[in-house]
């Protein structure tokens, strides 16, 4: 009976272990309770869970019906496709007997402890790219390229900052928002032909929450209501921070240096969006700490949601081409898992991020609020509703087409 109690701790101590760092590692909270629950099976416990982005609730019970409660208060978790690929691994290694218990155990503790795997330098130059590359996306000019390469560079000196600060951490991103907009306005001292609200999205575009509000539409379409209402919340109150960080940064800067005069410069060939969409997607790979072997794989994935979206958008309208675009995503994610015996996750969400309007509802509040348009688009209230609804379609339809073989 000892040896049971003693095997129930270890099983117990790992599957709440595994929860709090796939949680840690941006799971969606329907995917990480339906793993857990295969995990706990594969134990020999019968497992029910409840994951919100602040909290965990674990209730694991024995042949016996001896019954184990654990509540954990969590902060929302960062993406970290890299850990979250090595958890997987060691899930399969756990089942196959290849590991113990204990020896699980340990490799969980050093996949949590392990630092970022491509150091400040590279991960300094991704924000950067990412920054260029989506001012290429919005067509603009290639002065707002030059200028958004800038911000973001300056960005990631602040997230370098908060790494190593608590308290630079609890202001990042309305913090990061002000300098944006500072120093925008003074960039437009010294070239006229810089427009200063996309240049600051352009820099800020890695904190802007698209993804984070489609994987809580996802969350409230699987039916995990309070998880999915949370995220959406905690998405928009993001939005708004940086919003507001921008609005406030513009406003110190004009004050500084007084009205600017805007000359609008030749815009940027038809063949920028394209080749901006690898760009992107490489950044990202670095952004999201997905393993190098991964990273073709992810870059491809964007690649797909991109040309498949451009294409539709021909015959069916930009808002109801992202459909197609998540559909053929969300199904080349499953392939990947079955060819690769990896977390679709991988694949699926380098891809989707190409796709989500949160660039469009950061411009729509804007919109909202000033009556200005940023960028020469109409009907961006309805055009983001639209593309969210055909996101989470999109991938509702892969999801039954194919299902995935893996619960990450």
């Amino acid at each position: 009976m000892a040896v049971n109690e003693d095997e129930f701790l270890i099983k117990r101590k790992f599957i709440i272990k595994l929860g709090k760092a796939l949680h840690k590692f941006g799971t969606p909270a329907y995917r990480l309770e339906s793993h857990l629950r295969n995990v706990a099976a594969t134990l020999g416990l019968e497992g029910y869970f409840l994951i919100t982005p602040t909290t965990m609730t674990f209730v694991l019970q024995r042949e016996n019906d001896q019954e184990y409660n654990h509540i954990a208060r969590v902060k929302p978790g960062e993406l970290d496709l890299g850990s979250l690929a090595r958890c997987d691994e060691l899930v399969d290694e756990l089942t196959t007997g290849q590991r113990d218990l204990n020896d699980a155990m340990a490799r969980l503790q050093d996949i949590e402890s392990r630092p970022n795997p491509y150091g400040a330098l590279l991960s300094g130059s991704a924000f950067t790219a990412a920054a260029a590359a989506f001012a290429m996306l919005m067509q603009t000019s290639w002065n707002d390229v030059l200028w958004s390469a800038l911000l973001g560079l300056m960005v990631y000196g602040f997230v370098y900052l908060a790494e190593r600060s608590p308290r630079t951490s609890e202001m990042l991103e309305p913090l990061s928002a002000i300098a944006c907009g500072v120093l925008a306005c003074l960039i437009a001292v010294l070239d006229a032909g810089i427009n200063i609200p996309v240049v600051i999205l352009s820099g800020l575009i890695i904190f802007v929450p698209g993804l984070a509000l489609t994987i809580g539409l996802s969350e409230l379409a699987a039916r995990d209501l309070i998880s999915g209402t949370a995220r959406v919340m905690d998405a928009m109150m993001l939005l708004f921070k940086l919003y507001f960080g921008a609005v406030l940064g513009m406003a110190i800067g004009k004050a500084l240096v007084g009205p600017v005069v805007y000359l609008e410069p030749a815009a940027l060939p038809d063949w920028a969006p394209w080749g901006s969409v690898p760009v992107l997607s490489m950044a990202l790979v670095i952004v999201f700490k997905a393993r190098l072997k991964d990273a073709f794989w992810g870059i491809l994935a964007g690649a797909i949601a991109f040309s498949v979206a451009a294409l539709a958008g021909k015959y069916f309208g930009n808002s109801i081409s992202v459909f197609f675009g998540a559909l053929a995503v969300g199904l080349y994610a499953s392939l990947y898992s079955r060819w690769m015996n990896a977390p679709a996750s991988i694949a699926l969400l380098q891809g989707i991020v190409i796709l989500v309007p949160g660039s469009k509802s950061y411009i729509g509040l804007n919109a909202m609020i000033t009556g200005e348009m940023m960028l020469k688009q109409t009907h961006l209230g309805s055009q983001v509703f639209l593309i969210f609804m055909s996101l989470v379609a999109g991938l509702i339809f892969a999801n039954v087409l194919m299902p995935p073989r893996r619960t990450l």
